[in-house]
Formats: C-alpha cells, structure tokens, sequence
C-alpha cells in the first residue's frame, strides 16, 4: 500500500510503499535518514496517537493513501526499534 508521511517540523511530504509487516521503526528510520535526522528522536503521530517501534503497519491500523507525520519524540528520544513498543 501506500502511504505519505510528513515532516511535521518542515511540511515536506514523502511516499513510501508499505506491507502490513512493515514495522513503524522501519518506517521512521527510512524517513528519518531521507531527511538527514537522527531515526532515534522521532516517532509517528497518525491522528492523535503516537506509534512507536515494533508495532506492525497492520497493528497500527494504517490503509492506502494515509498520511502520517514524524514528529520529535515528545518523552525525549532515546526511543528506537528494539527498545520500543
């Protein structure tokens, strides 16, 4: 499927190919280094939930044509992958 995902800091927009396996960490560490920022200072916000690492793209209830926003990390960023839920 696909996605858009902006950067809430700067308004630029990106697509990505998503499967439903995808996780969130991989999408925001391919965003995140699209955009030259440090993958462990962001996460996700779709709506008004924040979506963190090791959730899948199934899980997170995302479908074709969304758009999400990487956002910094609002309880400071040291959040990453394996170490988040």
């Amino acid at each position: 499927m696909k996605i858009a995902v902006k950067d809430a800091e700067t308004g630029n927009r990106i697509n990505m190919e998503v499967e439903d396996d995808n996780t969130i960490g991989e999408i925001i560490e391919e965003a995140a280094n699209y955009w030259k920022k440090n993958p462990g200072a962001y996460v996700i916000r779709f709506g008004k939930k924040i979506l963190r690492g090791k959730s899948t793209v199934k899980e997170a209830g995302l479908q074709d044509d969304d758009v999400i926003e990487l956002i910094p990390d609002p309880e400071g960023g040291s959040c990453f992958l394996k170490t988040c839920l």
